[in-house]
Formats: structure tokens, sequence, C-alpha cells
């Protein structure tokens, strides 16, 4: 039997750890690793789908790859796009293992 396969899951890649989204994480912000090429209804959608929330806002942003010296000469770290998620009032998503 084959896997079912979720598009919303090709939507949000992976949730962003660290101590500012976690500092988020109070205010219902949550921040995730998004496709390159999904628009914000497309994260509302996704995320509400996948975590059984209401979603009030989605605030994206472009991360350019950072050019870092390798013994080669220049590499670039990959670019990335990130949401930052805002959930209803008095709802949160578990993304930190509390």
């Amino acid at each position: 039997m084959a896997a079912i396969h979720n598009p919303a899951h090709d939507v949000i890649i992976k949730p962003v750890v660290s101590e500012k989204s976690y500092a988020n994480s109070d205010r219902g912000q949550y921040t995730f690793v998004v496709a390159g090429d999904a628009n914000k209804v497309q994260i509302k959608q996704a995320v509400e789908q996948i975590f059984k929330v209401k979603v009030t806002n989605v605030n994206t942003l472009n991360r350019a790859g950072k050019v870092k010296r390798t013994r080669f000469g220049f590499g670039q770290r990959v670019s990335q796009k990130r949401a930052i998620v805002t959930v209803a009032e008095g709802q949160t998503i578990d993304i930190f293992g509390n």
C-alpha cells in the first residue's frame, strides 16, 4: 500500500527552532521554513490542515543564503523562505515538544 501524499507537507517544510522563534511562541507566533513558491494563502491552509488550528495572520520573508569561505574558494548556503504564522487567541502548536 502506497503512502498517502499530503500536499500541505510540500508547502510547510520544517519549523524553525531558535531562541527568537521560541520567544514568539508565547505570543502565538510560529516560524516555519516553507516552499519558495508558496504564497500566504497556501501557507495558511497548510498550517490549518496539518496542526488543526485557526490561523489569523501570515508574514513571509525570503532569507538569502550567506556566502561562506571554504577550502576551495567561496560557497553559498541555501536561500530559504520563512513564514511567521499567528494562530488564534488561546490556540497553540507544539513544535518544541513542551
